[in-house]
């Protein structure tokens, strides 16, 4: 299984979506990317072409469509929240058939949501860290000197996870599969809500909240760790922190660069699911309750 060559379909190949196709299609996998007629037009006539440290620079090609139209082994959603609703028709439950979907989303709510519309034992959902993005139709820059992926699953068959993570590692990826779905998700969030809202909140960069918000820091990181843990994830704020302060202090968040050019934020699958599990389990969490607050009340 290893070294079988998959049919891979991914929806939104931005920049994480096209840094994955880029990186299957080089392995010898046939990719179809899905997107709306102006980016699949263009990756059809030119490929994705990727500048990165770690892969090299290199281009190759993909088919593309604006919907599956044909059965696949895999299926990656890598659009942002924010745009998952609108995105999903591009991917018929009926065209999916027996397909592995497996969503790289942040928060904790999409499984339940994407298992409501297609088969419940092929969600598989997977976290990813890597900084890559998107400069122009299928021009991708990968900035981070890793890409890591997290794959789970609790309902869907082994072999099937183990397929697409042979994958994903032959393609270049570290790639793992975790047992426990709910706690790769949270471990996520514990660290990604402090980080997006409070870089988004103060317009600063990690190294600005690590030193002049530092105590709010650490409240939130408590707060989102007691969460965690009452929905059966990690918590561990020490270890957390520790990662905060590994990390360059010129990292910034996504929900910060979105903020920044005026997109949507992904407010509600970060902060807002973390406030609606907090609020199903009886945890107090102030900091966060008013962060997400104030941030609502920016826009956009």
């Amino acid at each position: 299984m290893a070294h079988e060559a998959l049919t891979v379909a991914v929806l939104g190949p931005g920049g994480v979506g096209g840094l994955l196709a880029a990186l299957l299609a080089r392995a010898g996998h046939r990719v179809i990317c899905l997107a709306g007629d102006t980016t699949a037009r263009a990756l059809r006539t030119t490929g994705l072409h990727v500048r990165s440290a770690r892969y090299g620079d290199f281009t190759t090609p993909v088919e593309a469509d604006t919907e599956l139209r044909e059965p696949v082994d895999a299926c990656l959603i890598t659009v942002k929240h924010t745009a998952l609703d609108a995105a999903l028709p591009r991917v018929p439950a009926p065209a999916l058939g027996d397909a592995l979907l497996v969503p790289f989303l942040n928060g904790v709510e999409h499984p339940a949501h994407l298992r409501s519309r297609y088969r419940p034992d092929r969600v598989a959902p997977a976290v990813i860290r890597v900084e890559s993005t998107r400069v122009a139709p299928g021009e991708i820059e990968h900035a981070s000197p890793f890409a890591e992926i997290d794959l789970t699953g609790d309902p869907v068959p082994r072999h099937r996870l183990d397929a697409t993570a042979a994958a994903l590692a032959a393609a270049g990826l570290t790639t793992r599969i975790l047992d426990d779905e709910t706690a790769a998700l949270w471990a996520k969030l514990s660290f990604l809500a402090p980080l997006a809202l409070l870089t988004t909140h103060y317009a600063a960069p990690l190294g600005d909240i690590r030193t002049r918000h530092r105590d709010e820091l650490t409240a939130l990181v408590t707060e989102t760790a007691a969460v965690s843990r009452a929905c059966g994830g990690p918590a561990g704020p020490a270890e957390t922190l520790a990662r905060f302060d590994a990390f360059p202090p010129g990292t910034r968040s996504s929900m910060q660069r979105d903020a920044e050019a005026g997109r949507p934020l992904e407010l509600e699958a970060i902060g807002g699911a973390l406030l609606r599990a907090a609020e199903r389990h009886g945890v107090p969490t102030p900091v966060a309750a008013r962060l997400v607050r104030e941030l609502r009340r920016a826009g956009p």
